[in-house]
């Protein structure tokens, strides 16, 4: 009997013992957390775009060359695709009559800038205006200063083979006389392809 009850005061104490231990709480982990870590591990954070310098700084009557730059299928590792030469031609402030326009600018005055653009690199490039020219100055906050106005002869607006150039005329749309044109190219967010610095007063043309 003795050794029955000594058997069963055991037992009891491992039972105890095991009980104790047992309730020790561990830490959860919800299904929230679990697809939260399965997300994250499937949509890394991506890694910025490669910098890219900004281009020429020109005035009316001078020429120069910039990169045709693309980028991958996420915006990143950006690269030239091939080269262009660009001349100012000439930078006219206009009115609406002289645009065929019936309405006055909106930002406050129309230019009329003729630009020649030219592949001298080995690949196909596009030139794309619309959208993607910009205007600042002093005062004012970088503005998009392309319009729809289409002007009489060729649309520098095009895909360009090497060796293929045009010389072409766009309307922009600036707050005031003076400042500065900037062109992005599409692809490129980091800086602008060139710029273009705007006379302060009259026209500015070729000599």
């Amino acid at each position: 009997m003795n050794k029955i009850k000594g058997g069963a005061s055991c037992l009891l104490l491992a039972g105890v013992l095991v009980t104790g231990c047992s309730s020790t709480s561990e830490p959860t982990v919800s299904i929230e957390d679990l697809k939260r870590a399965a997300s994250q591990a499937a949509s890394p954070t991506p890694s910025p775009s490669a910098s890219v310098s900004p281009g020429p700084v020109l005035q009316v009557g001078q020429r120069s060359q910039f990169a045709d730059i693309e980028t991958d299928e996420y915006g990143e590792n950006p690269r030239a695709v091939t080269t262009f030469g660009v001349t100012v031609k000439e930078a006219t402030y206009v009115d609406a009559a002289d645009i065929g326009s019936g309405e006055p600018a909106e930002n406050g005055q129309f230019v009329r800038l003729t630009l020649a653009i030219t592949n001298v690199g080995k690949a196909n490039g596009d030139f794309t205006s619309y959208g993607a020219i910009k205007w600042e100055d002093e005062q004012t906050a970088a503005q998009d200063a392309t319009t729809l106005h289409l002007l009489d002869g060729p649309e520098l607006d095009t895909e360009y083979k090497p060796g293929q150039s045009v010389t072409g005329s766009i309307v922009l749309d600036v707050a005031r006389k003076g400042g500065t044109l900037t062109y992005w190219d599409s692809a490129n967010s980091d800086a602008p392809a060139f710029s273009i610095t705007l006379p302060t007063a009259g026209s500015g043309g070729e000599a």
